[in-house]
């Protein structure tokens, strides 16, 4: 096999394994590797392609020339270049993974163990699912119906509630109510107002909150009063630093053991997620 060629061979595995870098590399690779024997032989020039100086570098020319190879390579066959992509989304969505198996350990607790967050099925239930969600997301409102299917085919089963208002002034306010609402009757009326603010689709005012309250049998003038409170906006802040910390780019966003779920799921899929989590 020729020395172009052996580099050229080498060079499209390393494209088709993991893109430009990686070709980059096996060319260099092949180069040093069989260099001291090339030169033994005295066939190519000291600084010819693929003989590196003696410490280890190559020249401008030698790199372009090598570049120029890869380059010839992606144009006889553009499937080199697919491969490619294709290697290097596989990388990234591993190291995605291992990031967000990482985060997710280093915020067990905020995720699971912060005292008051909302919460609904068993409260010492294992495993936990906690959902990351804004009340104005049109698919975190599809998830409730799911999610109490979920929770009461698996009554052992603890959801924690994570409100993370991001699509503007109006999630905030509803948030807020909800908030005010776990202060004033705990995860009872948390669970009650959410339902009503979730089946409202006018745009939330103050007026809006009232009514849901009052569907919600709570008291209205109450809730309205405690959405000013500190620690209700103590609680959303925190839920949104977490979010951020766990790459939350959306929502919903579901927790379950090592896995975050980005997105609505369907009950079976849920279920199934909830089983890997618990074995």
């Amino acid at each position: 096999m020729g020395w172009a060629t052996l580099i050229r061979a080498r060079a499209v595995a390393g494209l088709r394994a993991g893109g430009f870098a990686t070709g980059l590399a096996a060319a260099a690779w092949v180069t040093t590797a069989v260099a001291p024997a090339r030169a033994q032989d005295a066939t190519p020039a000291p600084h010819s392609v693929g003989v590196p100086s003696r410490d280890g570098s190559f020249t401008p020319a030698q790199r372009a020339e090598i570049v120029a190879i890869l380059r010839d390579a992606l144009r006889t066959d553009p499937s080199i270049l697919r491969d490619a992509v294709g290697a290097l989304q596989a990388d990234e969505s591993r190291q995605q993974a291992g990031a967000t198996r990482d985060a997710l350990a280093t915020h067990r607790q905020a995720l699971v163990g912060t005292a008051g967050d909302p919460a609904a099925g068993d409260a010492r239930g294992r495993p936990t699912v906690v959902e990351f969600y804004d009340t104005r997301c049109p698919y975190c409102r599809r998830m409730v119906p799911v999610m109490a299917e979920l929770v009461r085919a698996m009554p052992t089963l603890r959801v924690v509630y994570k409100d993370i208002p991001i699509l503007g002034p109006g999630s905030t306010l509803q948030a807020k109510a909800l908030l005010s609402a776990l202060a004033l009757g705990g995860d009872t009326a948390y669970l009650r107002l959410q339902d009503a603010v979730m089946k409202d689709t006018a745009a939330p005012t103050d007026a809006t909150i009232r009514a849901d309250a009052q569907a919600a049998g709570l008291d209205p003038d109450r809730i309205l009063a405690g959405m000013g409170s500190p620690a209700v906006q103590a609680r959303i802040d925190a839920n949104l630093a977490l979010s951020q910390a766990l790459h939350v780019e959306g929502t919903p966003a579901l927790v379950i053991g090592n896995q975050l779920i980005p997105g609505a799921i369907g009950v079976d899929d849920l279920k199934a997620a909830v089983e890997r989590a618990a074995e």
